[in-house]
């Protein structure tokens, strides 16, 4: 029987050091030592995205699992789907450490990890050697030192489309120097056209479709936000992010943290991600399916994401506060919600409130 990884290994990890606690959750996966989910999920949490089918709708994301390490396991513990990387063309180390820091009374975190990872051919093979059972999505990013850095994700699409369920276009961390430029209309233009043009060289190689995702950063202006959508359904991509972590420290009062470089995740970034999320839901009027991220650790504010345009949503740093337990919490929280008001799919409570949320209402 697996050690029970919320009762006992859970509240030890927050006496390691932030990055020590991530290896070892990752080493307690690769072996086992985590609570599995043995029920399927609920009916009601089923939902056909992009040809795909996910059993839930609560997912796993990027920046956990960069090296493809422990899907499976992420699977086993009760997620609907996890995405990992971000993985770069070459293997790079990051930025120097320190760059994790935690702020526990404002249950946030601020990293500055660089896009740590072990590489395109590292993740391929690792992807290629697992049991399919659930659905992967692969974020791919560019190394800090290209030359090219449009080139690095035209290399991440044919290297790694073999493995992919979807590709997330990681254009909006805020650790890689220059590299949330290529939000700007002119610039994520030439990528996408660029992206979607690989996409139709390997279908036309014989593979099979693959959707085009692309993660937002939170701090884009409303006007620029307006622009930046607008190429996104120019250039037909089949999903949005929203939102990777902010640079943003408002809500920090603790100046010392507050000055680390990097970007901010958890419950601090809950009200900007989700209102950026319902002010992109109704700018695309339910074209495009959306992905919610940021400040999710409670089972309430999860179903707010889905309210303000979310049909899908991930966790991360919530984790980190609450345990594996929020996942579940989550999935009980939405198959009432749906049972008391006598909805048969999430997607009839995907943007009730998203007209609320993108008028600046607070949670």
């Amino acid at each position: 029987m697996a050690l029970p990884f919320t009762r006992i290994l859970q509240p030890c990890l927050r006496l390691f050091p932030p990055e020590l606690a991530h290896d070892v959750s990752l080493w307690a996966l690769r072996y086992g030592l985590y609570q599995k989910q043995y029920k399927d999920d609920h009916s009601l949490l089923r939902q056909n995205l992009w040809g795909m089918t996910f059993n839930n709708p609560v997912g796993m994301a990027a920046g956990f699992d960069k090296d493809g390490a422990v899907p499976d396991a992420l699977t086993n513990m009760g997620f609907g789907f996890v995405e990992v990387g971000t993985v770069t063309p070459k293997p790079q180390s990051g930025n120097e450490k320190p760059r994790v820091f935690r702020l526990p009374r404002e249950h946030a975190v601020i990293n500055r990890m660089g896009f740590n990872n072990n590489g395109h051919k590292a993740l391929l093979e690792r992807l290629q050697n697992r049991n399919k059972n659930s659905v992967i999505g692969i974020n791919i990013g560019a190394n800090k030192l290209s030359e090219d850095r449009i080139e690095d994700y035209i290399q991440g699409i044919k290297t790694l489309y073999p493995v992919a369920d979807y590709f997330t276009v990681n254009i909006s961390s805020p650790n890689t120097p220059g590299l949330r430029d290529l939000q700007t209309p002119g610039k994520l233009n030439t990528l996408l056209s660029m992206i979607m043009a690989t996409r139709g060289a390997m279908m036309e190689a014989g593979e099979s479709w693959r959707p085009i995702l692309v993660k937002l950063a939170p701090d884009i202006e409303d006007d620029d936000l307006k622009s930046t959508i607008e190429c996104l359904k120019v250039n037909a991509v089949d999903g949005i992010i929203i939102s990777n972590t902010t640079v943003s420290r408002d809500g920090i009062p603790d100046i010392a943290i507050a000055g680390q470089a990097g970007g901010l995740s958890g419950r601090p970034l809950f009200s900007l991600s989700t209102r950026m999320l319902a002010k992109t839901y109704t700018l695309i009027q339910g074209q495009i399916p959306l992905i919610g991220v940021g400040g999710i650790d409670h089972e309430d504010s999860a179903l707010e994401k889905i309210y303000a345009g979310a049909s899908l949503i991930q966790l991360y740093t919530g984790l980190i506060y609450q345990g594996p337990n929020l996942i579940h919490r989550i999935k009980r929280k939405i198959i009432r919600t749906m049972q008391d008001n006598n909805y048969n799919s999430i997607s009839e409570m995907v943007g009730l409130k998203a007209d609320i949320w993108a008028k600046n209402k607070e949670f």
